[in-house]
């Protein structure tokens, strides 16, 4: 290696020495972890573009089996395709994992520990804010299944009326 590379690989080594010391093994790995993820993100960013335009879009005009012929109609879109409310299950579900959430942690911090009111607040405002998006989380994933089990019964019994007529 030239010498320039071990003055990188020095320089290198010592801000890591350095970032250690100031955020301790824990920030660091916090921010190597970080850096990671940038560099696989743009990895594959690039890879994506890469193969996008290598890609021949072509496929009449390269493969003689394929007629030129007219192209399917698409299917018109489901309800899962389109972009739509979640209804009115997601909002109130928010609302009461909100509520017991915030109740709970602020009830467990003024019993369970010795903190002061404003801290039994604060842990309680902390707590609604998780329990929300656990209420919105469980809401939305219910709704989403309900949908999709509608959606596979309804074009399940549509296609066993079509092969019977």
């Amino acid at each position: 290696m030239r010498p320039v590379t071990y003055s990188w690989l020095a320089v290198v080594l010592g801000v890591a020495c350095a970032a250690i010391g100031w955020l301790g093994i824990a920030g660091w790995m916090a921010v190597a972890v970080l850096a990671a993820s940038v560099a696989v993100h743009v990895a594959g960013n690039a890879l994506g573009t890469k193969l996008r335009d290598a890609t021949d879009r072509d496929l009449a005009r390269t493969s003689p089996r394929h007629s030129p012929g007219p192209l399917p109609q698409p299917a018109p879109p489901t309800r899962l395709q389109r972009r739509s409310s979640l209804g009115s299950l997601v909002p109130v579900s928010a609302t009461i994992g909100g509520a017991c959430g915030g109740i709970a942690g602020g009830t467990a911090l003024l019993w369970l520990t010795s903190s002061s009111v404003a801290g039994a607040v604060l842990g309680g405002v902390s707590s609604a804010v998780i329990g929300g998006l656990i209420g919105f989380l469980g809401a939305s994933f219910v709704e989403i299944v309900r949908t999709s089990l509608r959606e596979a019964i309804a074009a399940e019994r549509g296609s066993a009326a079509e092969h019977r007529g």
